[in-house]
């Protein structure tokens, strides 16, 4: 029978030798940041601090322009005005005998569909061309009959106006009823449209409320614009309106509660919010010390001061431990597309290894006896 005492030596070698080696759930900071000092290192470690967060701050932004652009706008009168595309009906009353409008068994006249050309006029017979681009429908009509009293003493006129697309709004995609919507009135605004649209699609997560005006477009997230009284803005004629799920995310790896690709759920999100998305670090196993960011600038945004990054690659490290770090953690921002790490304890690894090595004394003992 083989001496248990070297049996025992033995399995110990063979176990040191491969602790090098131990099956981990996360990487060591040491081990990703090896080779930091060296000149040719891809990449730099920046420790976030609450003397340099606001530096950082200033740093070029990735994955996104850093905000969100919206636009204001001021309240207009409740009635609309009338655009070229407009179709325009007059109904016109003339009770005189020899009318030069009316017949004698009908004293009224009616004109539908009078389109509103580019240059603002309509046609209306006796008077010819009357331009209304720009009046409200109350005002176009006083002008017509103004102008057809000269001809007809005793005219009266009723006006009605059809919009047309520039006096229209366009619900592109991302409603439950998409499809063109006439605006009511010079006062209309994006949420009235958005009920009016049937609302925004169930099946959106973290929808992001985009407007076309021109050649701009701008955007603004679903909740922050039911929440945010001010961002209800007027729509005008010609706006085009679409809602699309929000496409910044962040990639989780390491000793954190889930490893995920995790959407943004909000405008902006810290370092420490992120982890509580992750459900926090990984009890027993997770290095507070060692929080890691990776991110990837351009090589356009590549400063030789400060007032940038000095490698396109930066790892920022955070330490959990301090109170430093905690409140820099609360104002750094994670960016679209960045990897978050919380990398795995050293301590861990130690543990690992008595513990095998207790499992192979309680093997000895068992030869011995």
């Amino acid at each position: 029978m083989q001496n248990p005492i070297r049996v025992l030596t033995v399995l110990l070698t063979v176990l040191f030798v491969a602790a090098c080696n131990l099956p981990r759930g996360a990487a060591i900071q040491s081990e990703i940041v090896a080779g930091q000092d060296e000149e040719s290192a891809p990449f730099s470690v920046v420790q976030v601090s609450r003397s340099n967060i606001n530096d950082l701050k200033a740093w070029p932004v990735t994955g996104w322009a850093g905000h969100y652009h919206w636009f204001g706008g001021q309240h207009g009168p409740k009635s609309n005005v009338i655009r070229t595309g407009d179709r325009i009906s007059l109904v016109i009353w003339d009770n005189q005998e020899n009318s030069l409008l009316t017949s004698s068994q009908q004293k009224n006249v009616s004109m539908d569909n009078l389109l509103v050309g580019t240059d603002g006029t309509i046609f209306v017979p006796y008077i010819n061309e009357v331009f209304v681009r720009g009046s409200t429908p109350e005002r176009a009509r006083s002008t017509i009959a103004e102008q057809l009293e000269v001809v007809v003493p005793s005219v009266q006129v009723q006006l009605s106006v059809t919009p047309g697309l520039d006096n229209s709004v366009d619900a592109v995609g991302g409603f439950a009823s998409p499809g063109t919507y006439p605006l009511p009135n010079r006062n209309y605004s994006i949420l009235s449209f958005i009920s009016q649209a049937g609302g925004i699609s169930s099946q959106l997560s973290n929808p992001l409320v985009r407007v076309i005006r021109g050649g701009n477009t701008y955007e603004i997230r679903a909740d922050t614009l039911y929440e945010r009284a001010a961002a209800n803005v007027v729509l005008r004629g010609g706006d085009k309106v679409l809602v699309e799920e929000d496409s910044r995310y962040f990639v989780a790896l390491g000793a954190t509660g889930s490893q995920q690709i995790v959407p943004f759920d909000r405008e902006h999100i810290t370092a420490i919010e992120a982890l509580a998305m992750l459900g926090g670090l990984a009890e027993n196993r997770a290095n507070p010390e060692g929080i890691l960011i990776l991110r990837e600038y351009s090589q356009d945004a590549v400063r030789i001061d400060y007032s940038g990054p000095d490698k396109r690659q930066v790892v920022f490290a955070i330490d959990l431990t301090t109170a430093d770090g905690l409140f820099s953690a609360g104002k750094f921002h994670v960016n679209p597309g960045d990897l978050v790490v919380a990398t795995e304890s050293p301590v861990n690894s130690v543990r690992t290894i008595f513990g095998l090595i207790g499992s192979v004394v309680g093997v000895g003992n068992a030869l011995s006896n």
